[in-house]
């Protein structure tokens, strides 16, 4: 019997918190390591070690392949299968043919080797272990004791014997941490490893900030409030989006705590993190209203087409509507989802304005129809041929200035003119001499958009890079500037 084996694996077993097994199957690999080295190094070796007395054996193997095969040429570690069935006569091909041979004596190995193959195998059991245990954690808060900070970012230790990492661009800019601080993170993943597995924390994603609320406030955790989204500028500013399933209950109030306590507790956390609590409304107007707080907007104007609004804010609050930097107008479309343009009321109206006569000067050539009847169409809030068109009868004859002959003729002259585009296929547009005078625009990328509908600058101020770039086959770099350089009468003050 050879105790000393099994006092081995009580001990390590013991010291690191892993499984007898694990630290048997790592003395059996330093064992046969060491009898193959014995016995001249070119040979299969297994070593089987008795759990209950701590005797083992060694085995040498071959793998027994086809007599034909053109493969064969290790015999230190093949048999063909002739000579195998010389030894079994019921060996097949891939079954392993073993004889026992001489084991060393566990004081023999060499101690380097044994305690290699025994820390490494006792490595990979705690990775295994840790990603067992933090699995189901990933998108949670863990804490831990910061060790040490290098050029990856700052290593934390979780307790028994998990490690994570926050990467440097996970880290909130110009937070000062130091060896042995608490430290709290948002387990983002776990990211594989050469080295194992590796847990990545996060202080800079907005799942981070809803998570320290939902542990600052009990009433998310009791879902009287909840939690709809956020948007981050890591160490100086945020907007998270709130809603109280009890009317008598203000999230907003409950989030800020007495006297700010539960507000300022997370901003503590997130080194003095600027937070905004805004109301969630399910009208997308009024929620994007909401998250442009602290600034008041004047009016609103929604494009659901292109999620998009435009936001009008009085001249002299205009640089807090848009914020040091765009930080306000960037975080609300964050926020919201939608895309935001903010402007001053003089330019929401020009801009309505331009828009407005440019509807005119669309239904009049398209329906030919004069600039009293165009500009009734637009009043209205007509803005398509589909709308004349397919529009329920009794919403035009409801129009104080039409009656039922203009409305018949209106209907299809709409109808006429969809048709007509859509045999066309499109060829009929033109580009207008707006467009083609514009800054870095040629008439072969004019007419392509023209052949999509887009025929003026003011066509091209409304479309997205994206599409421009579909249209055109221009870059995105090239399509922003042309689209930028549309837009510019928006924000002419006609001084």
């Amino acid at each position: 019997m050879n105790k000393e084996i099994l006092l081995v694996a009580d001990a390590v077993a013991n010291e690191k918190g892993v499984e007898k097994d694990i630290i048997f199957d790592a003395l059996e690999s330093a064992l046969a390591m060491a009898t193959r080295k014995y016995h001249g190094g070119k040979m299969d070796v297994r070593v089987s070690i008795d759990r209950e007395e701590g005797d083992y054996e060694a085995f040498r193997r071959w793998t027994v392949v086809d007599d034909e095969d053109p493969e064969f040429e290790s015999p230190e570690y093949q048999i063909l299968l002739s000579y195998a069935q010389q030894k079994n006569p019921e060996a097949q091909i891939g079954d392993v043919i073993e004889e026992p041979v001489e084991a060393v004596d566990f004081g023999r190995i060499a101690a380097q080797t044994a305690k290699q193959v025994i820390v490494q195998k006792v490595r990979e059991a705690e990775r295994a272990k840790v990603v067992e245990e933090y699995q189901d954690r990933v998108g949670t808060l863990v804490m831990g004791i910061v060790k040490r900070t290098d050029r990856n970012g700052t290593y934390v230790d979780l307790g028994n014997n998990a490690e994570a990492l926050i990467p440097r661009e996970h880290m909130i800019p110009r937070e000062t941490v130091r060896t042995n601080d608490r430290l709290r993170g948002y387990l983002k993943e776990i990211r594989p490893d050469a080295r194992g597995p590796q847990l990545i924390l996060s202080r800079t994603v907005p799942e981070f900030l809803i998570e320290l609320f939902k542990l600052e406030v009990p009433e998310v955790g009791q879902e009287i409030i909840d939690i709809m989204g956020a948007a981050r500028d890591p160490g100086q500013r945020a907007k998270i989006a709130v809603r109280s399933n009890d009317p008598r209950l203000d999230p907003v109030g409950a989030c800020v705590g007495m006297r700010g306590s539960r507000v300022q507790s997370v901003s503590n956390e997130l080194a003095g993190e600027r937070i905004d609590i805004i109301v969630w409304d399910e009208n997308p107007a009024q929620f994007v209203i909401n998250a442009m707080s602290p600034a008041e907007v004047l009016s609103i104007v929604v494009d659901e087409d292109k999620q998009s609004m435009d936001i009008a804010v009085e001249e002299d609050k205009l640089s807090l509507a848009i914020g040091r930097g765009g930080q306000n107008i960037r975080l609300a479309s964050q926020l919201t989802g939608w895309e935001l343009n903010v402007m001053t009321e003089e330019q929401a109206a020009e801009k309505s304005e331009a828009e407005a006569q440019q509807l005119v000067t669309f239904f009049m050539e398209a329906l030919d129809v004069d600039e009293e009847v165009a500009g009734i169409l637009v009043q209205e809030g007509f803005s398509t041929l589909d709308e004349v068109a397919y529009v329920e009868e009794a919403e035009l004859l409801a129009i104080e200035e039409f009656d039922e002959d203009i409305v018949a003729e209106l209907r299809n002259r709409a109808s006429d003119a969809l048709l007509t585009r859509a045999i066309a296929g499109g060829e009929n547009y033109q580009p207008a001499e707006d467009l083609l005078s514009m800054d870095g625009m040629t008439q072969g990328v004019a007419n392509k958009l023209a052949s999509h509908g887009v025929c003026t600058m003011e066509d091209l101020a409304e479309q997205a890079a994206d599409d421009v770039v579909e249209m055109t086959g221009l870059s995105t770099e090239e399509a922003s500037e042309l689209i930028m350089t549309a837009r510019a009468p928006w924000f002419e003050t006609g001084e």
